[in-house]
């Protein structure tokens, strides 16, 4: 399964640096002096007008006097530097400024915490899930375990990208469990996260639990879909036919896979007229192909239906997309249980036409059963004299040609005793 990158855009305003944001603290740090609070506030000016490069010359001319600088100026010019090429995109340096700001000691612990739950966005960005993580944790021994949501998403996304399945799944129901315990659904990418983690643990137990909570709170086409996929893989068809039926009065079926598989369990359910139904509106609107496959089904389902005209079309027009004469075979069965003798006799001889039959002599005891319902004695003796040459059907001829024979001598004798 493709990889999901569900990182959240890493906000301007986390990473902003601000000159007073830090002041009240309750750890002990160096204060901010004046004369570095200026200049410091003079490259924020110049990037906030545009001029981000005139911004950075100003930190250097800054950092060219590191030696006399406290751990909290130090902070402040790297905070600064980081923000800088995070607005010009050079994330990789912004990351690298970022991580110098946390090395310091002692900072506030405020500025502390932002800049290390940013350089755990920063990490997921580019793809450094192991650095994303470890930061994360260095953010939770500051913060504690109360505050730990805020990190579980950010901490479930890294642990998926990094193939820790198992383990990311705790986080992610933390957060979700979070959310809904507050009346509220949570972000939607949450639980995909959750139902991506269960794909690849191959729980589709878990994957219908967490489609039933993206319905309720979702109501997407196509988690219906994917949740009527989900029972039909756990053999809960009557499971997955409601959800395929419900999906369809709403308007929820897009794809021609999704009709397919609405037909399937309606067959398969015993309901072969309303698969009938939803096949022919598929094939009219163009949803699905008029291909052998489908006609082949449509033909199936009122055949079960026991709707012959429907059934019998169905099978012409998928009998012409065909090699052999299997499905005129099939046509001419069903217009011989529908006595229709006459067009049972046509479809038959059409499928002996052509050919590559399985059970060729078949036809013949249809034609000749056809014959003699008929009471055209003389062509149904003939039908099953050839059906005899056949191994499929020499038993049934032969009986079929006494049969034949007999009622032959009897029409004989009425029409006799008639005349007489």
């Amino acid at each position: 399964m493709r990889k999901l990158m569900l990182l959240a855009s890493v906000t301007l305003l986390a990473l902003l640096p601000s000159l007073t944001a830090f002041a009240q603290d309750t750890k002990r740090v160096p204060a901010l002096r004046e004369q570095v609070y200026s200049q410091l506030a003079r490259a924020q000016e110049l990037a906030d007008a545009g001029d981000v490069d005139a911004g950075l010359a100003a930190l250097k001319n800054v950092e060219s006097k590191l030696s006399s600088m406290n751990s909290y100026e130090r902070a402040m010019l790297w905070n600064f530097y980081g923000y800088m090429y995070y607005g010009k995109d050079r994330i990789g340096e912004a990351i690298t400024y970022f991580a110098k700001v946390v090395d310091e000691d002692p900072i506030p612990e405020a500025l502390q915490q932002n800049t290390l739950f940013s350089l755990a966005q920063l990490s997921m960005g580019q793809g450094e899930y192991q650095h994303a993580l470890t930061y994360l944790d260095r953010w939770q021994a500051i913060v504690g375990d109360e505050n730990a949501s805020k990190a579980d998403v950010l901490r479930a996304q890294a642990l998926y990208q990094k193939g820790d399945y198992q383990q990311a799944l705790a986080p992610i129901k933390r957060a979700i469990a979070a959310a809904e315990a507050k009346g509220e659904a949570g972000d939607e990418n949450w639980y995909v996260l959750q139902r991506a983690l269960h794909y690849e643990l191959e729980q589709p137990e878990q994957i219908a639990a967490i489609l039933e909570r993206m319905i309720k709170h979702f109501n997407k086409p196509e988690y219906w879909v994917q949740l009527a996929g989900v029972y039909g893989q756990l053999g809960q068809e009557k499971q997955q036919l409601a959800m395929l039926e419900a999906a369809y009065q709403q308007g929820f079926l897009e794809k021609g896979q999704d009709f397919q598989m609405l037909v399937q369990s309606y067959f398969f359910a015993g309901i072969p007229f309303k698969a009938g139904q939803v096949m022919e509106y598929a094939l009219a609107q163009e949803i699905l192909p008029a291909d052998l496959r489908n006609l082949k089904l449509l033909a199936q389902s009122w055949i079960a239906a026991r709707e012959t005209d429907k059934a019998v079309d169905a099978l012409e027009r998928a009998a012409a997309l065909s090699d052999d004469g299997e499905l005129d075979a099939q046509r001419a069965q069903v217009l011989l249980n529908a006595e229709r003798y006459s067009q049972a006799i046509v479809a038959a001889q059409q499928a002996l036409k052509k050919g590559n039959l399985d059970k060729p002599g078949t036809m013949h005891l249809v034609i000749g059963m056809a014959e003699l319902e008929q009471e055209n004695y003389n062509p149904a003796l003939q039908a099953f004299a050839r059906a005899k040459a056949f191994e499929d059907a020499r038993k049934a001829a032969a009986q079929w040609e006494r049969f034949a024979a007999s009622e032959k001598q009897q029409a004989e004798r009425m029409k006799e005793l008639v005349s007489s």
